[in-house]
C-alpha cells in the first residue's frame, strides 16, 4: 500500500487554540466556511483560528478545515462555491478527525516515520505531478501552503500504514487453503469477462450521517461526470485502502466483489460510473476502467493511445468550442510523437490528458475506423466530446490473449482485502474509544 496520498490531499495547517468558541465567533466561522472565496493568508483568516473539533487532547482548528477544503476543491476540480464547501465540510472534518486518531495511536505504539521515508514521499509527489526536483516547494509557496503542514500529513499517512501493516502481520495469516479456494473460484469463472475496477467508499458510521454522505456521493458523481478525475476524488474522499492508489482495485471478476457491487459492475460499460451503491458499511461509487474477455476467448487487438482533451464548461457556446478546437489544433501541430503529445497535454490540459491501452471491443465502429485510418504516430483531427475537444494519437498495436490468474496474484488480492479489513476495524475501535467534541 502506498504510504501517502499525493499532493491533492496533503494539506493540514497545524493551528490550534485553547479558547472556547463564543457565539459571535461561531457566526464568523460559518461565514468564513460559506463565503464566496476562502482567505489566502492566515492573517486574513483570524475568524477561522478557533476550534472546529477536539480529538482527545488535540485540536483541529477551523483554519485546518478551511485549508483542507481548499486543497480538496483545487485538486478534485470541484467548484469553489459556498454550496460545495457546505457539502464537503462534514466529510473533510471527519477525515481530519481520523488523522488525529491515527497519529495519536501511532505515537502510543511507538511508530514513527523516518526522514528518509518522508523525503521519498515528497520526491514521489513531485514525480506524480510531473514536477522537476525542487518545484514542489515553489508550488507550495504560490498556494500559501506551509511545507511543515505537508510533512505533518505525510507523517500521519506513513505512520498509520506502518501500524496497520504490523497489526495485520500479527493477526491470522492468509492460509494455503484460502488461496486454493480463491484459485478454484477463479477457474470456475475463468470464462467470464474481467473488469478493471476503481472504487470510492464513503462510510456511514451513524444514522445521522446518512443524508450527508448520500448527498456527498451524488455531488462527487456529478462533478466527475463534468470532468473531475476519479483518481483525485478517490484519493481525497475514499475511506478504502485503495484510496492511496486512486481507488484502483485492479482486474476483478464479478465473484470477487460483494454481491451488490458485482451486480452493478457487471452491467457497467468501460468508462461508466455507477450511482451510489448502499452497503452495510456505507456508499460505494464504482468505475469500470476496462474490460477483457474470459480465458477461453480469442485474442483481440489492443490499441496504445494518447489522448489530450481541452475541457469545455457545461453548455459551452460555439465561440468556446471554436477556441478549444483551435487550441487542440495547436497541440496537434506541435506534437510529432506520442511522448510529445502526452507531455504537451500534461502542460496545457493536465486534467484530461492520458495514455492507456484500449481493446478493440470497447471502441465504437466509427471511432475504430478513425483509429485505423490514422496509422501509428498520427494525430487525429479535433474530436468534439462531452467534456471538451480532444485529439488522439495511436502509439502502437498489440494482440492480447486472456491470461490465467496466478497464485501470487490471488495471494496479493487476499492480503489487500485483509489489510483493508484490519484498517477499518482498527479505526472504528479508535473512534469508539475516543473523546471527540465537534464545535461546528
Amino acid at each position: 500500500m502506498a504510504v501517502f496520498r499525493w499532493l491533492c490531499v496533503l494539506l493540514v495547517a497545524a493551528v490550534a487554540t485553547g479558547a472556547a468558541t463564543s457565539t459571535q465567533a461561531a457566526k464568523r466561522e460559518v461565514a468564513v466556511l460559506h463565503s464566496p472565496r476562502p482567505a489566502a493568508t492566515p492573517e486574513q483568516q483570524t475568524p477561522a483560528m478557533s476550534i472546529a473539533a477536539v480529538v482527545n487532547d488535540d485540536v483541529i482548528s477551523v483554519y485546518d478545515l478551511i485549508s483542507r477544503m481548499r486543497i480538496v476543491m483545487i485538486s478534485s476540480n470541484l467548484p469553489d462555491t459556498p454550496d460545495t464547501r457546505k457539502r464537503i465540510a462534514g466529510q473533510v472534518l471527519r477525515q481530519l478527525i481520523d488523522e488525529k486518531l491515527e497519529l495519536q495511536e501511532a505515537k502510543r505504539q511507538g511508530v514513527t516515520a523516518t526522514d528518509t521515508e518522508i523525503q521519498a514521499a515528497l520526491n514521489a509527489i513531485e514525480k506524480q505531478n510531473n514536477m522537476k526536483p525542487g518545484q514542489l516547494n515553489a508550488f507550495l509557496k504560490t498556494q500559501h501552503i506551509d511545507r511543515g503542514s505537508l510533512v505533518d500529513q505525510l507523517t500521519a499517512s506513513i505512520e498509520w500504514g506502518k501500524l496497520v501493516r504490523r497489526l495485520a502481520a500479527q493477526s491470522t495469516e492468509i492460509s494455503d487453503d484460502e488461496i486454493d479456494a480463491a484459485l478454484k473460484r477463479a477457474k470456475e469463472h475463468a470464462n467470464e469477462p474481467e473488469s478493471h475496477v476503481a472504487e470510492i467508499f464513503l462510510a456511514v458510521d451513524s444514522p445521522t450521517q446518512e443524508e450527508d454522505v448520500k448527498a456527498l456521493a451524488d455531488r462527487l458523481i456529478d462533478q466527475m461526470r463534468k470532468g473531475a478525475r476519479f483518481s483525485a476524488i478517490a484519493q481525497q474522499f475514499s475511506q478504502s485502502a485503495t484510496a492511496a492508489v486512486g481507488g484502483d482495485m485492479g482486474w476483478v471478476r464479478p465473484d470477487a466483489l460483494a454481491p451488490a457491487l458485482g451486480k452493478v459492475v457487471e452491467n457497467l460499460k468501460p468508462g461508466e460510473l455507477s450511482p451510489p451503491i448502499r452497503t452495510g458499511a456505507g456508499y460505494y461509487i464504482m468505475l469500470v476502467l476496462d474490460r477483457r474477455n474470459g480465458a477461453n476467448s480469442p485474442p483481440e487487438t489492443i490499441y496504445d493511445i494518447v489522448q489530450v482533451v481541452v475541457p469545455l464548461p457545461e453548455g459551452a457556446s460555439m465561440a468556446q468550442k471554436q477556441a478549444a478546437a483551435a487550441a487542440v489544433m495547436g497541440v496537434r501541430a506541435e506534437a510529432k510523437t506520442c511522448p510529445e503529445l502526452l507531455r504537451i497535454g500534461k502542460e496545457k490540459a493536465p486534467q484530461l490528458s492520458s495514455e492507456g491501452h484500449l481493446p478493440e471491443s470497447q471502441i465504437s465502429p466509427m471511432m475504430r475506423n478513425l483509429i485505423d485510418r490514422l496509422g501509428i504516430g498520427k494525430a487525429s483531427p479535433p474530436i468534439l466530446q462531452k467534456n471538451g475537444v480532444g485529439v488522439i494519437m495511436v502509439c502502437g498495436k498489440s494482440s492480447s490473449a486472456p491470461t490465467q490468474v496466478t497464485r501470487e496474484e490471488v495471494a496479493e488480492s487476499l492480503a489487500r482485502q485483509h489489510f483493508d479489513a484490519v484498517a477499518r476495524r482498527y479505526l472504528r475501535d479508535l473512534r469508539r474509544n475516543a473523546y471527540v467534541d465537534v464545535r461546528i
